[in-house]
């Protein structure tokens, strides 16, 4: 299991908000079956299957050009574990056990 941190960001449009093209990205997950994604201020977190995830990184760049930008930047982290399953829920659970919680 495997999950990517991603950042879209159109470049030269004729606002500085981007939502509009966030918005466009996350419609991609929302249509795409059992895939587990959380949207937060700087980017979204998506589980899954790295090839899977890089195939829907691919969908969601893509979806700012086919809204009609012409230069889009989009940053991709990934995390993969061979040896434990890796969720979103999980990352966050350690760490607050960590700290008490």
């Amino acid at each position: 299991m495997a999950m990517i941190e991603i950042t879209i960001l159109p470049v030269g449009t004729s606002t500085p908000s981007v939502s509009r093209y966030v918005a466009g990205a996350i419609k991609i997950l929302q249509n795409e079956p059992g895939i587990k994604y959380e949207l937060t201020a700087m980017g979204t977190i998506i589980e899954g299957e790295r090839e899977h995830l890089l195939a829907l990184a691919n969908r969601m760049h893509q979806s700012a050009f086919d809204a009609g930008v012409k230069r889009v930047v989009t940053t991709i982290k990934i995390d993969e574990r061979l040896d434990k399953p890796l969720t979103i829920n999980g990352k966050i659970k350690a760490v607050k056990e960590k700290l008490g919680n």
